[in-house]
């Protein structure tokens, strides 16, 4: 599935259409950057109804931004780390470079923009993803979405919540996933 042009309903891309405005204007009322793993790891075809982590979260953020048109900016990571104004996760492939990611969406850090990190949990480096998180002054919340049993994962991203204020919770393989972040994006939350 190519992605590269597709829009979900709701992203920033679909708002600057709809309201006839510039890209950077649209992003001038964005109140969360979700960054969203997208390494080979998301290709596991372990989740809802059999099908690839991938699809099945590209499904929950398309919700999540229907549900808050405007209000979520998507950075997608993996060997590398890219904004993605249309909303559409693009394909799994590469390693996990959360820290390229977090580097990424720091240029919004500080301007009353929250973060939240979707990962199996598995980063490149885990000492680079934490120097880099702690740069932030803002809150970064994280949803654990790898295999039941990785505690490892699970634990990482709990740390890295704990280390930059936010909140953690779980969304085993995807599933529940807009469910999860939720709360996370709650006014006076995160």
């Amino acid at each position: 599935m190519n992605n590269s042009n597709a829009i979900v309903e709701g992203s920033i891309q679909s708002v600057a259409n709809r309201q006839h405005k510039s890209l950077a204007e649209s992003f001038l009322n964005v109140t969360h950057v979700i960054l969203c793993d997208c390494s080979g790891s998301m290709d596991a075809a372990d989740s809802r109804g059999g099908r690839r982590r991938i699809d099945v979260a590209r499904e929950e953020l398309a919700k999540l931004q229907a549900e808050y048109p405007g209000k979520l900016a998507l950075v997608c990571f993996s060997s590398h780390a890219q904004v993605m104004p249309g909303g559409v996760p693009p394909e799994s492939d590469g390693t996990t470079d959360l820290a390229a990611g977090l580097k990424l969406a720091h240029k919004w850090d500080g301007l009353g923009i929250r973060f939240v990190v979707l990962s199996d949990g598995f980063p490149d480096d885990e000492d680079d993803a934490m120097r880099a998180a702690q740069l932030f002054k803002s809150t970064i919340s994280t949803v654990y979405c790898g295999p039941d049993d990785s505690n490892s994962g699970r634990d990482f991203l709990r740390r890295l919540a704990t280390a930059a204020g936010g909140q953690h919770a779980t969304a085993a393989r995807v599933l529940n996933l807009a469910d999860a972040v939720r709360p996370m994006l709650a006014t006076g939350q995160n």
